[in-house]
């Protein structure tokens, strides 16, 4: 661990799982203080009824050695974000690193389904849960964010702009929702330029998130026994990889050279030179394109 954020404030909304659990609790080992936002506390839950909550994020920022603060907000209520920040910006009067990592889709998407067939309200309600709380959120924040130099956002997705631009996300609206925050990372670096900060889009490779282990009915201590039922999962990093990705992005003193990019963990990985916690560096997007799409064996060797 190290102390290179002291004194810095970051905001990582939708941190209560996955990505955004990890974001945070890496942002805390390099000493920052870490907003956690979220629909599920542990006095009530989102529409997902899964039972990580903000505040076991927030201990766990703690425990890294940082601090965290939990608050409760649903990212599509403006009322809810604008109370938030002006908390932020009346306890600290700055915002270092906001990272837009609300999600909460999974449980709407209806994969293989042609769009006239997708259930239309779950759809569109992917949609405002995937970007438009993203657009609220960054409309409340950058204004505290842009008060000094070297502020970060930094925007989360599913896939490399690559990626995304010559394969079809297996859903219409997932397909829509993780292209159009590509754009959210690109057209803010162009806004934010002339205050010194950066914008960019950030993307995890295949997450052992909590519902993806849940899925394959394993845990993270014995998770390659899911390879048996996919082995491609051999490729898959935890949630601390993409965490450690934004902290080292957010540590970089010249970071503006990625504003308005299109990056991934593991490019990320090579450039820093982190790891994720078991010491490898999984290449996630490089192993789809050579080894999975083309329908060869699964073999991780040279990919982490």
């Amino acid at each position: 661990m190290s102390n290179d954020l002291k004194g810095k404030v970051a905001l990582v909304a939708g941190g209560t799982r996955g990505a955004g659990r990890g974001i945070a609790v890496e942002l805390g080992a390099a000493g920052a203080t870490v907003y956690v936002t979220g629909r599920t506390s542990g006095e009530s839950r989102s529409e997902y009824n899964r039972p990580e909550t903000i505040e076991e994020t927030a201990a766990l920022v703690d425990e890294a050695g940082g601090e965290g603060i939990p608050v409760q907000v649903d990212h599509l209520e403006r009322d809810q974000v604008k109370a938030l920040v002006d908390r932020i910006a009346r306890d600290h009067g700055r915002l270092d690193v906001l990272v837009n990592d609300i999600w909460g889709g999974e449980l709407l998407a209806q994969w293989e389904k042609p769009l006239w067939e997708h259930d239309l309200d779950a759809g569109l309600r992917l949609l405002r849960l995937a970007i438009d709380t993203h657009i609220i959120t960054s409309h409340y924040a950058l204004p505290l964010l842009i008060k000094r130099p070297g502020g970060l956002v930094v925007e989360m997705t599913d896939g490399t702009k690559e990626y995304n631009d010559d394969n079809y996300r297996v859903s219409f609206f997932y397909d829509h929702a993780k292209s159009a925050v590509i754009r959210l990372g690109f057209a803010q670096a162009r806004e934010l330029r002339q205050y010194g900060c950066t914008a960019v889009t950030l993307t995890p490779g295949w997450l052992r998130s909590e519902l993806m282990l849940e899925h394959f009915g394993v845990t993270e201590a014995n998770w390659r026994d899911a390879t048996a039922r996919e082995p491609h999962f051999v490729i898959s990093e935890t949630p601390r990889y993409v965490g450690r990705a934004v902290a080292a992005l957010a540590t970089d003193a010249d970071v503006m050279r990625w504003s308005g990019q299109s990056l991934s963990s593991g490019q990320l990985a090579r450039e820093y030179g982190f790891t994720d916690v078991d010491g490898s560096q999984p290449d996630c997007w490089r192993y789809l394109v050579e080894v999975q799409d083309p329908g060869r064996p699964a073999d991780a060797t040279g990919y982490r």
